[in-house]
């Protein structure tokens, strides 16, 4: 009987061990899964990091080629900008020629009973009491003193001096200009002066008690005083100033050729 509890007592404690041995294995698989997934949770994050940085300095390397093929495209697109900028600056100089032999050949047709030099203005003193211009043909041009200048609307002045390769105008809005002309609708004769106040107007002086004088009226050369030519236009009568003696009486004429954008003109040679 001893024996059979024996047995029993040593059965139980078996099947105990038995028991405990699988918890224990049991909670080890466990245990194992829950630290793998703790791992996972802590390595995950870091290894995801260290992939974005990966992709980050593979884009970088990109970001940074793209960089400098901007700048290289960018100095090629300045170089053509550079290039089409003297392109512009080339057209711009050829369209200023042509405008200049249009100007040049205008003037030669509608001047051509004259045998006539062309040149440009260089330089202006167009001031109170100087209203001279420099133009940009001389003694080499054959250009010679009191020679005539005109430009496309009319009588622009003379020359007072000459160097090799330019001479000096005295325009006729000079203070010191003179110039002998003819009315058209009457043809009665008037000298037209510079003045102080303008220089864009002539005092029309001198006029006969009988000329009937009008408003509108075209003014040309007469040429009389041995410098200007016959019927070279001046100017138009802008405004008539009567006066108690009819003698005293004048006229304001605004000169046909605009001064401030004189640029081409023509000198009429000596015959």
């Amino acid at each position: 009987m001893y024996r059979n509890k024996k047995s029993g007592l040593l059965g139980s404690v078996i099947t105990i061990i038995i028991l405990i041995l699988i918890v224990i294995f049991s909670n080890r698989e466990a245990n194992t899964s829950f630290f793998e997934n703790i791992a996972n949770k802590l390595v995950m994050p870091v290894q995801n990091g260290l992939t974005y940085l990966k992709n980050k300095v593979s884009g970088n390397s990109t970001f940074f080629s793209d960089i400098s093929n901007l700048k290289t495209e960018n100095q090629e697109l300045k170089n053509k900008n550079s290039q089409l900028e003297q392109s512009l600056r080339e057209l711009e100089n050829i369209r200023t020629e042509n405008e200049t032999l249009k100007e040049y050949l205008g003037l030669t047709e509608k001047y051509g009973e004259y045998k006539t030099i062309p040149g440009y203005v260089i330089n202006k003193d167009i001031s109170n009491y100087s209203k001279t211009i420099i133009i940009n043909i001389g003694k080499e041009d054959g250009i010679e003193e009191n020679m005539t200048v005109i430009a496309d609307e009319g009588l622009v002045g003379h020359i007072v001096s000459v160097t090799d390769n330019t001479a000096k105008v005295r325009t006729i809005v000079d203070t010191s200009s003179s110039v002998s002309c003819l009315m058209s609708t009457n043809k009665d004769s008037i000298v037209c002066k510079g003045t102080l106040d303008s220089s864009s107007e002539l005092k029309a002086m001198y006029i006969s008690t009988e000329a009937n004088m009008v408003q509108g009226d075209s003014v040309d050369t007469s040429g009389l005083g041995g410098i200007y030519p016959k019927g070279i236009h001046v100017g138009t009568i802008k405004k008539i100033v009567t006066t108690k003696n009819i003698t005293d009486r004048y006229a304001l004429v605004e000169t046909a050729v605009d001064f401030s954008k004189l640029n081409t003109v023509l000198v009429v040679k000596n015959n």
